[in-house]
């Protein structure tokens, strides 16, 4: 299928589809004309691509990934380096948590000290 068809079979755009071709995560072949020609798989891969950017990966993080994704969810073999990735990013995403709780604390402390000056 061409890029235009992948498209529309998968909602994402082609500047997008081009994106993933540049980042080594979707491999098209070439047409006798040059144009881009992807396999049936690439819906899967592009749908899999979406759900991990979509967990919040990036696309390097991604291209890591990929030899350990299978299925549609996707779903993730358990290789070693799958298990590390995956822990490194939640405890990073636990970390900007917390610090955004922090900071919406104290958000709320300087709204109250001032809401109360503005009161009396």
């Amino acid at each position: 299928m061409l890029i235009g068809e992948l498209s529309r079979r998968t909602g994402v755009n082609r500047h997008q589809l081009r994106y993933y071709e540049t980042q080594g995560l979707l491999v098209p072949g070439r047409g006798g004309n040059g144009y881009r020609e992807y396999g049936e798989d690439a819906v899967l891969t592009v749908s899999q691509i979406r759900k991990l950017l979509d967990a919040g990966l990036s696309t390097q993080e991604i291209g890591y990934l990929q030899p350990c994704v299978t299925g549609g969810d996707p779903d993730l073999k358990p290789c070693p380096e799958t298990l590390d990735l995956l822990r490194a990013r939640t405890a990073a995403l636990d970390e900007q948590i917390d610090t955004l709780v922090q900071s919406r604390r104290t958000l709320r402390e300087y709204l109250a000290a001032t809401e109360a000056r503005a009161a009396g």
